[in-house]
């Protein structure tokens, strides 16, 4: 199995051992460097470069700059994705947004985590457990979603939380850890 394949299947896995991954990701920091510097006002340009980095983006993303990720392919986008200023993607394995998702400035979606025992941990391994935003949901400015999590349709997410379990729908949650304050 390669470090791609036990990538997506959750399993320990070494990103800089493996030449694949390696060539992906700095192809994709490429494009991430290539779109952040490119002027604001030349949205023609700034969205043919998108479609590259992210190939679910349509005519209804828009992702205020700057914004990095690993890899892009990684990413799924639903219609209408808005994401503002410092977005970071950490998409090791599937970061799949709903429709109408609405993301403020400085959030950060991490899929990878490291080891408990030291040994592994230093050799360079990794893990990744997908994460899942549902539809109509709106994440404050400095959230922070951690590997695994799933965040339920129509809730909202308070700014400044670190999202660390699942988020049912029709919730509002804010906290380190988000916890649920009422039901919408």
């Amino acid at each position: 199995m390669t470090e791609k394949e036990k990538a997506k299947n959750g399993n320990l896995y070494n990103p800089i051992l493996d030449n694949e991954l390696t060539a992906e990701r700095f192809y994709v920091k490429d494009l991430c460097f290539k779109y952040n510097n490119i002027l604001p006002s030349n949205i023609d340009e700034r969205r043919k470069i998108l479609n590259q980095i992210l190939p679910s983006s349509d005519e209804t993303t828009n992702i205020e700059q700057p914004f990095l990720c690993d890899y892009g392919y990684n990413i799924i986008l639903g219609k209408n994705f808005y994401s503002n200023h410092n977005l970071i993607i950490l998409d090791t394995t599937t970061v799949k947004f709903g429709d109408n998702v609405l993301v403020g400035p400085n959030c950060g979606f991490y899929t990878a985590g490291h080891p408990i025992n030291i040994q592994e941990r230093n050799s360079g391994l990794e893990y990744a457990k997908p994460i899942t935003i549902g539809n109509n949901v709106w994440l404050g400015g400095n959230v922070t979603v951690l590997p695994g999590v799933t965040i339920g349709d129509n809730s909202i997410i308070g700014a400044g939380s670190i999202v660390t379990k699942d988020i049912p729908a029709n919730v509002i949650a804010v906290g380190n850890p988000c916890k649920i304050i009422k039901r919408i």
